[in-house]
């Protein structure tokens, strides 16, 4: 996954990724490093980087754990409370682990006229699971969205980082087999 960090989009990188190790260290490889490095030119202040170290906890793992919080903390000498504050104001950071496809249905007001929740108890009754809660097998977890910013095109579906629009009940069997065939 070793790829080249320019300092322009250092804090804009995928932060939902089917690809994921949950074990890697934060910032003790070199790409870690690298990002952190990166990350840090781009701002004045070392509490500004915030988010996009916490988006990178959420890219490489998946969800942004206690330890991973307190290594974020640590490198930008604030306090964990302060980076947990933070954390849990957000709703794009998971702190919890999420499984590899990480749905999220939008519920906001266009989408819920276009049939959001029709959408989405059909991705729970086919993925076996519960609103937040992951599939037996580590696959799925879908939880409903309160926007995704794609109102003219409703029902939208965001799967990891790929948008899906005009979500149909009907479509969800298609999505959700197409998931694994091309990589998402």
């Amino acid at each position: 996954m070793s790829r080249r960090i320019h300092p322009s989009v250092a804090g804009a990188q995928p932060f939902q990724l089917a690809e994921r190790d949950p074990e890697a260290p934060l910032f003790e490889s070199a790409e870690g490093q690298e990002r952190l490095q990166a990350v840090l030119s781009r701002y004045p202040t070392k509490r500004a980087a915030l988010l996009p170290l916490l988006g990178y906890a959420n890219e490489l793992h998946g969800w942004v754990s206690t330890q991973d919080m307190e290594s974020i903390a640590e490198r930008l000498e604030l306090t964990p409370a302060y980076v947990w504050s933070v954390a849990s104001f957000y709703t794009m950071y998971n702190k919890h682990p999420t499984g590899r496809h990480f749905i999220q249905v939008c519920t906001n007001i266009s989408c819920h006229l276009n049939g959001a929740q029709r959408v989405l108890e059909r991705f729970l009754e086919e993925t076996g699971t519960r609103p937040g809660e992951t599939s037996e097998d580590g696959r799925h977890t879908v939880i409903e969205a309160e926007c995704l910013g794609a109102c003219g095109f409703a029902t939208a579906v965001q799967i990891n980082d790929e948008y899906h629009e005009n979500v149909t009940p009907e479509r969800v069997p298609q999505i959700l087999a197409g998931l694994d065939g091309n990589g998402s």
